[in-house]
């Protein structure tokens, strides 16, 4: 065989070991479908707590804004998102758990393992009205993806996330549920 064909050969198997040994591309990362929904929060466990919170589809996850009446005067409570978008018991126990789609232990948001549904507790001020305006990183909006968040409910909490204990942080009763749907 002539050189220039030999090198040719040995050139097109290097090149094909090298494509057949390479990792398969990531799937692109699941993607918003809808920008916009809302949450109207209502009153659970004979709480006062209710209010209207928009979540808005922000790169790497969402924006939730709004404000919230009927809290502890000057207090500070969680909130999180929870698996299931049913707030039709009295105490919000039907919306579950935490949304935690990765099996991650409880804890703060940014600061290592947590649930997707974690995020910083709110601060109401002296009339018992806390404005709302967090972002909640690595969750999408109507994409159907496990990480999506559509149809899922919001939940208010009467005490503080301590952020460290299992499995939701010892935050109290929940005194405020709405469900996360398509804004209109």
């Amino acid at each position: 065989m002539a050189p220039i064909r030999i090198l040719a050969i040995t050139t097109l198997a290097a090149s094909l070991a090298a494509c057949a040994s390479a990792p398969p591309p990531k799937p692109p990362a699941p993607q918003h479908r809808i920008q916009r929904a809302v949450a109207n929060i209502a009153p659970a466990s004979a709480s006062l707590v209710s209010g209207r919170l928009s979540i808005t589809a922000v790169e790497g996850g969402v924006r939730i804004e709004g404000e919230l009446g009927g809290l502890g005067r000057g207090g500070t409570h969680a909130i999180h998102v929870h698996e299931r978008g049913d707030c039709s018991a009295a105490d919000g126990s039907s919306a579950g758990g935490h949304f935690n789609p990765d099996a991650a232990a409880h804890g703060r948001a940014g600061g290592g393992a947590h649930h997707l549904g974690d995020m910083d507790n709110l601060s109401a001020n002296q009339t018992g009205v806390a404005t709302v305006d967090l972002r909640l990183l690595g969750v999408t909006l109507g994409s159907g993806a496990p990480n999506d968040i559509l149809g899922r409910a919001l939940v208010v909490h009467a005490g503080p996330d301590d952020y460290t204990s299992q499995p939701a942080g010892n935050s109290g009763p929940r005194v405020g549920c709405g469900v996360i749907e398509m804004a209109m």
